[in-house]
């Protein structure tokens, strides 16, 4: 797909730093948002080093990766992308709300919760992270996606994800359409529509079980739906 700049929103922690990483090696020009813009420049820092070695073994020429703070990242990008914990999600949203308006904000925020027994989905009153963020975010489109994905494998330049699928819900196809694209540049695989974006409630606490998976047999596990063709992009209707 054609190259973009793209705001990872909490592009500081191990999920937004190993979607930065990958989007950035795909030829993405990357905006690391932080609250601190010093850290995400640090960031920035590092992971354009990755690049660097990385660089070598591409066909192309990587995208820039820099650092700004949350407000600025989201005000520079055409797409943006929450990577951040749930604790928070609402005053972050309510925050950059006026900077959203007209964009594409691709959630991939994961409610959970940790007890004795394990990981949990938690109750969401709007029923999901990224329908919270579709209220929030006035003018924006939500799409959910890159939910399942392990931090250190996106952060690992050697991992082969092109088994995996990326799992892809909003109620614009268009903006699927986009997010999908993205999603076969960060794996080298494929982005599925899994249909409209009232899905992430079950695509969200998904994680839950994976991390539970991980735990119990010491790997890293992800998702990928049988009965498609490895090329196939093509959409279940919504």
């Amino acid at each position: 797909m054609s190259v973009t700049t793209i705001a990872v929103i909490g592009g500081t922690g191990p999920q937004g730093r190993g979607l930065a990483y990958r989007l950035a090696r795909a030829g993405h020009s990357i905006v690391l948002g932080s609250r601190s813009p010093e850290k995400a420049e640090a960031a920035a820092v590092e992971l354009r080093r990755e690049l660097e070695i990385a660089s070598v073994e591409l066909r192309h020429q990587a995208g820039d990766i820099t650092g700004a703070s949350n407000l600025d990242a989201a005000a520079s990008a055409p797409v943006v992308l929450l990577a951040v914990p749930y604790d928070g999600h609402t005053e972050l949203l309510e925050a950059l709300a006026g900077k959203l308006a007209g964009k594409i904000v691709i959630s991939c925020v994961n409610p959970l919760g940790f007890d004795k027994q394990g990981p949990f989905g938690l109750d969401v009153p709007a029923g999901s992270a990224a329908e919270e963020a579709a209220s929030l975010a006035g003018g924006a489109t939500v799409v959910g996606a890159f939910h399942h994905l392990s931090a250190p494998l996106l952060l690992d330049p050697d991992a082969d994800l092109s088994h995996e699928d990326v799992l892809v819900c909003g109620d614009d196809r268009e903006a699927k359409e986009l997010v999908m694209g993205l999603a076969a540049d960060v794996t080298g695989g494929r982005g599925v529509d899994a249909g409209r974006l009232r899905l992430a409630r079950q695509l969200e606490p998904l994680t839950a079980v994976l991390i539970s998976v991980n735990k119990r047999y010491k790997t890293r596990s992800g998702v990928s739906i049988t009965g498609l063709t490895p090329a196939s992009h093509e959409r279940v209707p919504a």
